[in-house]
């Protein structure tokens, strides 16, 4: 089974290594010293001692970075507690443990649960940068640089929805790594892995940028990942991803494990540019403030682009606006296509969200949009992302569908409408069930959704979406409420 890994902490391992020695080798007991001296001395050829190391070395630029990695070993209390049932006990001493009610006694067992990761050197004041799965929740943390030397690390600040943590050491002679520009990244770049996977020490891999930009992956809130070839294993998280330059790029952060818990060349790395970004917002705010819009935004696929009468697939679709947004205040509507930000083309949802959550809040943007197949400007004034607006604007399963051949929809009654957590106000018609065999069974619809409208008309009750549906022809394009969100859907 195919499954995303963030890269947790991994847990000290001790290796065994195993010699085997071969029965053939057993017949050197049996070769008298005469036929030893009988044999002509080997004549070998050895390298130019002058030489110098292998002309297509990594080695000078990887021995200038390993001082910049560390190894970050982190410790937490785990309270659980035992019940009865689990650990047998006599009843003389369950009155000491109290009781749950059920005559079975709670005993209280703490225990410590030790982890590994990486970390990057990334100033000559002590900050590091790592991940924040790899030091969230601990209560020690230990740093140990290259040359041995161990430090406690203390917290500076975190930010869980890219995955970013800052730590500071209190030390000397500390070699920063250098930071590079990612956003010159190129897929076919060489990329160096530098980490501390399994505790086995220091490690480095190789291989290439394999692609950049990767977002809606289900790891974090918000993904601008670089994708790499270079072996990344558990205890990497944290790590340095660095050019041919010996610069930081990138840090380590997930793999795609198959379900085995290690690399199948798949990695993603927080790239560089908004690791430092974030680092900065912490320093400067002690959090991370992020810059609002308030859409749901879509990616304008080729049957959406049909749909709205559009001959190019460009930009991303307005799937919803929230009310009091700075959208809703510039005049931004539901069924907007979006072109650019500040002159600069959008080419995904996951785009569009990454560009305005780097901006600060009160930043002015122009966009580009087209409505109804008019091209128009707006000027909005970026606010404070609220705290319960990136889960929101995230980008959910999408798609579209043929027909709707397949799916049974009922009418939306007030009862429904609060059983699915929406408006009892929302008018339209809830999806009962999808067959597995129908082509909608791949369109995004889920069951639960409410179809509000058939192609921009607005529908209350089965009979009219039945009528709007005759009306549509093979690709109609339908408006869904899910969960109180709503986004467009066509084939």
């Amino acid at each position: 089974m195919n499954s995303i890994t963030t890269l947790l902490r991994s847990k000290p391992a001790v290796l065994a290594l195993g010699f085997v020695l071969g029965a053939a080798g057993l017949g050197l007991a049996h070769t008298t010293e005469k036929s030893l001296s009988a044999n002509p001395p080997a004549t070998l050829k050895l390298a130019n001692p002058s030489e110098g190391p292998s002309k297509s070395s990594f080695a000078p630029l990887v021995k200038a970075v390993l001082p910049s990695v560390v190894n970050i070993s982190t410790s937490k209390v785990v309270h659980n507690r035992m019940s009865s049932e689990e650990m047998p006990m006599d009843p003389f001493f369950r009155q000491f443990f109290g009781d749950d009610g059920n005559g079975r006694s709670n005993v209280p067992r703490d225990s410590r649960e030790n982890a590994l990761g990486s970390g990057v050197i990334v100033s000559p004041e002590g900050y590091i940068l790592t991940n924040n799965h790899v030091v969230d929740g601990a209560t020690d943390i230990r740093v140990t640089l290259s040359d041995k030397r161990e430090f406690q690390g203390h917290v500076v600040g975190t930010d869980p929805k890219t995955d970013i943590a800052v730590l500071r050491i209190d030390a000397r002679n500390l070699a920063p790594i250098t930071i590079g520009d990612s956003s010159k990244v190129q897929v076919g770049d060489v990329a160096l892995a530098i980490g501390d996977p399994f505790g086995v020490g220091q490690t480095v891999t190789k291989g290439i940028i394999s692609a950049t930009g990767r977002g809606n992956l289900g790891i974090e809130d918000y993904e601008d990942f670089l994708q790499t070839d270079a072996p990344i294993n558990p205890g990497n998280s944290g790590g340095a991803l660095i050019n041919d330059r010996g610069e930081l790029v990138g840090i380590n952060t997930a793999i795609l494990s198959h379900g085995s818990g290690g690399s199948q060349g798949i990695g993603f790395a927080v790239p560089s540019d908004l690791a430092r970004q974030v680092m900065n917002e912490i320093l400067k705010n002690g959090h991370v403030t992020r810059a609002y819009l308030g859409i749901y935004p879509q990616d304008v696929t080729p049957a959406m682009a049909k749909a709205f009468g559009e001959k190019q697939s460009e930009g991303i679709v307005v799937g919803d606006v929230s009310p009091g947004s700075p959208a809703h205040a510039a005049g931004i509507q539901r069924g907007d296509i979006i072109l650019d930000v500040n002159g600069k083309p959008v080419a995904s949802s996951n785009q569009l969200r990454m560009s305005i959550s780097m901006m600060q809040p009160g930043t002015e943007v122009t966009l580009k949009f087209l409505r109804d197949g008019d091209l128009r400007d707006a000027n909005v004034k970026l606010a404070e992302m609220p705290a319960d607006a990136a889960q929101s604007n995230s980008s959910q399963n999408e798609g579209g569908s043929s027909a709707l051949s397949g799916v049974e929809v009922s009418n939306l009654t007030p009862d429904i409408a609060q059983q699915l957590g929406i408006s009892e106000a929302t008018k339209g018609v809830v999806v009962n069930n999808i067959d597995p065999a129908s082509k909608m069974a791949d369109s995004g619809l889920q069951k639960g959704d409410v179809i509000q409208e058939v192609n921009h008309q607005p529908i209350q009750n089965v009979s009219q979406f039945e009528s709007a549906l005759r009306k549509s022809g093979d690709n109609p394009l339908l408006l869904v409420n899910r969960g109180g969100r709503t986004l467009f859907i066509a084939s």
